[in-house]
């Protein structure tokens, strides 16, 4: 069978070429100038999200073009593939269904043959038996005491989504309940995470797959020790952990009750587990019926993403107006910027789902990619960040496109209504600001002396993207993370790159494991790494003894 034809040969990217090359010189004030109503016409709306994307360097037929890539690469076929639980994730054979995970049509997904929904289905009543149980103050620690905190222990997928979406949801969580993460081996995390709990109150929730991954079942290990010290007795574990996890033997030899073990599956990646046992701290700070209401949202968006026409597609026209960023105009980066300080983790939480998925420089055939694929992820909630970055958004020699994020109703709490109008304010100008900028003449008709026009002058022109929803819920949520998910896969299929694989973490884990028996050996070994890696190891060693 002859080998696919590499992206950069086929048809429809050499029109993009040619097309971007005569659009280079566009401006965006000219573009709207052209086109009345292109602020109107230039948009899309489903689940309770609004995007405007009218401020990018594009037009109709980029939007044709970069549509016609997307069929020549097969996304709608691949798209199709993921829904039905063919194993795309090639390289581990394996299916990719975070989809079924938040199926609350509960249709039957087939895994092998195998319906998928009756065993999603048990974990979830299983963990909202378990979390209405401990919200009621009836799961009772060790020493009979009702629990009052919540620990999870993880790290990866296992911690940035359950802490960005508790974070998100904070204004619908407990507040009789505390609910903290750790996951840096630094001890400094959990010393700061536990030093103000009692021991006889607190529940420990540690997720790992295997339960062995070295930082979690590191800071599993301290953590059983900080609660035995208080405790006393071995058999109190079994009171103040529960686990997310599918190796029963190894939570068993931990001292965890199986009966408190939740499980998942290895058609879930990490990054795209949120759906899974592993928003179980997410479902205890909110409850179960508003864990079932951000599984709706994540649903609604899933079904958007698989029936919608491309045109009118929210996650295939973030990914497409990405690729052409990326991809014909050089933009190495791309910025996330939520108007909302519960958003405060969300660029965080899409650092690794974009990063982890498609950076990636091999093809799905094993050769090396001739175009750029994943762009760097960063961003910080509004306001802080215009006191932060965006002077070199509008200003810098650097392309970087940007995503705002929004909503339109001010928060309930009274006394602090009065914001919103203010921090919206500061959404909509920055886009306006960096879309159109402000020209010498501009600046000069202001009276500014001349030797400061340069200075004051914003070439504008600066893309973004506006995404807006009335208030941030749990079903508004739900489905902002499967919009941007469905984005990443987008991505990944018209770069030809296996999205759902991350080889290349596993190096640096295993290079840890052996520097780790170096640093810990009581006498110095023979180092045979290069000089500096044999430096470090030897100054590292120094400060531990």
């Amino acid at each position: 069978m002859p080998d696919k034809p590499r992206l950069t040969d086929l048809p429809e990217w050499t029109a993009l070429q040619a097309h971007a090359n005569a659009l280079r010189s566009a401006s965006l004030r000219d573009l709207f100038a052209r086109d009345p109503v292109r602020g109107e016409r230039l948009t899309t709306e489903a689940c309770g999200w609004y995007l405007d994307y009218s401020k990018n360097r594009l037009t109709d037929d980029t939007l044709r073009l970069l549509v016609a890539l997307a069929q020549a690469q097969g996304l709608a076929p691949a798209i199709a593939a993921m829904f039905r639980g063919d194993a795309i994730n090639a390289t581990e054979n394996r299916a990719v269904l975070h989809t079924a995970l938040r199926n609350r049509a509960t249709t039957p997904v087939l895994v092998d043959g195998k319906d998928v929904m009756p065993g999603i289905n048990q974990v979830l009543d299983r963990m909202a038996a378990f979390t209405r149980q401990v919200r009621a103050g009836a799961w009772l620690g060790y020493t009979g005491k009702p629990i009052r905190a919540i620990v999870n222990i993880g790290i990866g997928g296992s911690d940035l989504g359950p802490v960005m979406a508790y974070e998100a949801l904070r204004l619908y969580s407990a507040r009789n309940l505390i609910v903290r993460f750790v996951s840096n081996v630094d001890g400094a995390h959990f010393h700061e995470q536990t030093q103000d709990l009692d021991p006889a109150e607190t529940l420990f929730i540690v997720a790992s797959k295997t339960f062995t991954t070295q930082e979690t079942m590191l800071n599993a290990a301290t953590a059983r020790a900080w609660c035995l010290r208080a405790l006393q007795d071995p058999a109190a574990v079994a009171r103040h952990f529960v686990a997310v996890s599918t190796a029963e033997a190894e939570v068993v030899k931990f001292g965890i009750d199986p009966a408190n073990m939740f499980g998942f599956w290895d058609w879930v990646g990490g990054r795209y587990s949120l759906c899974s046992a592993i928003g179980l701290p997410v479902m205890l700070a909110i409850g179960p019926e508003r864990f079932l209401e951000l599984l709706d949202g994540f649903h609604a968006m899933d079904r958007h993403f698989a029936e919608t026409p491309f045109e009118r597609n929210l996650p295939v026209l973030l990914g497409l107006i990405g690729l052409w960023y990326n991809n014909f105009f050089g933009a190495e980066t791309h910025a996330l910027l939520p108007y909302s300080q519960y958003l405060s983790r969300f660029p965080a939480y899409f650092q690794q789902g974009d990063m982890e998925s498609n950076g990636k420089s091999t093809d799905k055939q094993g050769r090396r990619v001739a175009w750029q694929t994943g762009p760097v992820i960063w961003g910080e909630p509004g306001t802080n960040g215009q006191h932060a970055f965006y002077q070199l958004l509008h200003q810098g020699t650097k392309l970087i496109p940007a995503d705002f994020i929004g909503f339109t109703q001010p928060h309930a709490d009274p006394r602090v209504r009065s914001h919103h109008a203010a921090f919206m304010a500061n959404l909509v100008a920055q886009t306006e600001a960096l879309a159109f900028g402000k020209t010498a003449d501009e600046v000069r008709a202001e009276k500014t002396p001349e030797a400061l026009v340069p200075f004051k002058t914003f070439e504008g022109n600066r893309p973004t993207n506006t995404l807006l929803a009335e208030s941030l819920t749990p079903f508004s949520l739900g489905a902002l993370i499967a919009l941007y998910e469905h984005k990443i896969f987008v991505q990944g299929v018209l770069w030809d790159v296996y999205s759902f694989d991350q080889w290349g973490v596993q190096l640096g884990k295993v290079l840890a494991g052996k520097v780790l028996a170096e640093l810990d050996a009581k006498a110095e070994p023979a180092l045979k790494h290069d000089s500096s890696t044999n430096a470090l190891i030897r100054r590292c060693r120094a400060g531990l003894r």
